[in-house]
């Protein structure tokens, strides 16, 4: 940990560090899957598909950076590496052998129904360690997780 004048205590500062980092691995992960599915998804809805997981992908770009940035904020290094969210991330991973709209859909729904578990699981974690600023950032990206678990669930029909 690096020095800082930031008031929260430095053993809460490595607990949410370790949370915020396990997170950005699980951002990094889904921002390569959802793009792995813009790539390859082929169907009827092509177009609409193809345009929704690019919306994605930019989301979970955006979700990585207010993670990676609170992390150097409580005064450590953000560790947002593909190699490490390899290691790290909480999501299966995902197939690169699928094009059909519909396994897209399920593989991308499972990715951001696990992912929106776990952010949920941080915002907890970060109320309990007295840090609302870390909670709020993860309640932030909850809603963004919902809202695009809604948008793809909705193609399933």
């Amino acid at each position: 940990m690096y020095k800082t004048k930031n008031d929260i205590p430095e053993k809460a500062r490595g607990e949410l560090v370790e949370l915020l980092n396990a997170r950005l691995a699980d951002s990094v992960d889904l921002m390569h899957q959802a793009k792995q599915a813009h790539w390859n998804v082929k169907g009827p809805s092509f177009i609409a598909l193809h345009k929704l997981f690019d919306e994605i992908v930019d989301a979970a770009e955006d979700y990585m950076d207010l993670i990676a940035e609170r992390v150097v904020q409580l005064g450590a290094n953000a560790e947002g590496t593909v190699q490490i969210a390899a290691k790290r991330s909480a999501l299966k991973e995902y197939p690169v052998n699928i094009s059909a709209e519909r396994d897209h859909l399920e593989k991308l729904s499972s990715a951001l129904a696990t992912y929106g578990k776990s952010v949920r699981e941080a915002i907890d974690t970060a109320d309990s360690l007295d840090d609302r600023d870390t909670a709020d950032i993860f309640t932030e990206i909850s809603r963004g997780a919902d809202k695009y678990l809604w948008l793809v669930e909705a193609h399933l029909g």
